[in-house]
């Protein structure tokens, strides 16, 4: 498994906001292991953090846009594709505005940033997730649809057509992560010139000028618009080259707008909080299709991480059988609950329970359908937990263990007579004057079959 990684040290540039006009001040900052991408408002009281995630993009009118709690951070998908394409998992990006700065209308000079710098590993592993089935997300108003397949790394497809003729259709593929910065990176932002009207006239493009945008002229330019032009760009002259562009700007690439829809697709799925092993083809993307692509694979990815189920092997020598389990937990039958500790580490354990139809429960739960009850699940996860916490003193002997809270129960399959329940609990916090803050999985049949967050006391009784 690779490394997650961040900068090595931070690094500050200064620009303008397309649509604000603003000029604003942004630092790249090194961040911890699973921070992911966040932004920090520094122009604001309190300094609040946004991260960087698809559940707070709230308008995706020219450019991605993120609002949590009433604080805005607009058009940040150049600066997320530039992290991404760099092999960043984890940075702070500190602001002064709400908008960030947008430079020449592509990802280069972040990307130019970061290099300057350099990336340094960190100790923590990568999430990646591996795509094994196809996910798509069709806008059937448009037409625009995305989708993803299994791949062996992370790779993008983008398939456009403008319906103009200056345009017309137009395809990039990036192969893998590594192509970025010298392939999609300088890619810069176009408009057309219909749109260009209507944003001027609107008064949203007060940073725009000819060096960081393309301009796309597909109708005619009347002398009224070319004298707005010439105001809203600070030039003498404006002209229309043979291509269909306004003057002053070069292609870098003849499919250069194709290329940086590619680019805006790296940065809105950035906002999915999960690097993504497969292949993405988008279909007339916009920011729109990637956003709502990006929460639907967030959702699909977390309900994953909940229902995962880890793999033991019950063949191998336990860490602890059910005598070295009596001599730790005061418990015994009818309601000694585990049969085995696989696993025990500070900050975890692993137990094992064989049901079985001699369980006195289900004499009584239910007669001709036995199920285990939910709360005696629940009950063994405690006492599974109770061995992680009882292990930390010397005389286990002497102490009692007791439930101060159960939060966010949940039963998601039944439990019957012949299942093999495994049990996990993952310390929430260290353990502190013997009080067990954990998470708990009950796992059977390859399924979540409850969960539960549990605090515990152990008290000394003698």
């Amino acid at each position: 498994m690779a490394k997650q990684t961040t900068i090595a040290a931070e690094i500050s540039l200064k620009g303008v906001g397309l649509h604000t006009g603003q000029e604003v001040a942004m630092t790249f900052k090194p961040a911890p292991v699973n921070n992911g991408f966040t932004f920090v408002r520094v122009d604001l009281e309190g300094q609040p953090i946004i991260e960087a995630d698809a559940n707070y993009v709230v308008n995706t009118q020219r450019g991605t846009n993120l609002e949590k709690l009433g604080v805005m951070i607009q058009t940040p998908e150049h600066v997320l594709a530039a992290l991404v394409g760099c092999d960043l998992d984890n940075v702070i990006i500190e602001l002064n505005a709400s908008e960030l700065p947008i430079m020449d209308g592509s990802s280069k000079y972040f990307v130019e940033a970061i290099e300057k710098v350099g990336v340094i590993e960190q100790e923590a592993e990568r999430k990646v997730f591996v795509v094994k089935d196809v996910i798509s997300y069709l806008d059937e108003a448009t037409g625009s649809e995305i989708t993803v397949i299994p791949a062996d790394e992370y790779c993008v497809t983008a398939m456009v057509d403008f319906g103009t003729k200056v345009l017309g259709t137009q395809n990039a593929t990036m192969k893998g992560i590594k192509e970025f910065k010298k392939e999609i990176s300088n890619c810069r932002t176009f408009s057309f010139l219909h749109e260009l009207e209507s944003l001027l006239n609107n008064g949203l493009i007060k940073g725009g000028d000819l060096n960081n945008a393309i301009v796309y002229v597909d109708k005619e330019i009347s002398s009224e618009t070319m004298e707005n032009l010439k105001k809203a760009f600070n030039k003498d002259t404006i002209s229309v080259k043979e291509n269909g562009i306004l003057d002053n700007l070069t292609l870098h690439y003849p499919n250069e707008a194709a290329r940086h829809k590619l680019l805006d697709i790296i940065g809105d799925l950035s906002l999915i909080g999960t690097r993504i092993q497969g292949k993405i083809i988008a279909n007339k993307p916009g920011h729109y299709v990637n956003t709502q692509f990006a929460k639907k694979m967030a959702k699909l990815i977390k309900i994953e991480e909940r229902n995962n189920v880890p793999s033991y092997d019950i063949n191998k020598e336990p860490v602890m059988d059910i005598h070295g389990i009596m001599n730790l937990l005061p418990h015994r039958p009818p309601f000694l609950l585990v049969d085995k500790i696989l696993e025990l580490s500070e900050t975890h354990v692993v137990g094992l329970k064989n049901v079985t139809m001699n369980e006195d429960f289900f004499v009584g739960h239910f007669p001709g359908a036995p199920v285990m009850p939910g709360v005696l699940q629940v009950e063994a996860m405690a006492q599974t937990g109770g061995i992680l916490i009882l292990s930390t003193v010397p005389d286990p002997e002497n102490y009692l263990t007791y439930f101060m809270k159960i939060d966010n129960v949940k039963f998601k399959n039944k439990v019957l007579p012949g299942d093999t329940l495994f049990f996990k609990c993952d310390l929430i916090s260290p353990i502190r004057r013997g009080i067990c803050h954990m998470q708990a999985y009950a796992y059977a049949n390859g399924k979540l079959v409850s969960e539960a967050e549990l605090m515990a006391q152990i008290v000394k009784v003698k």
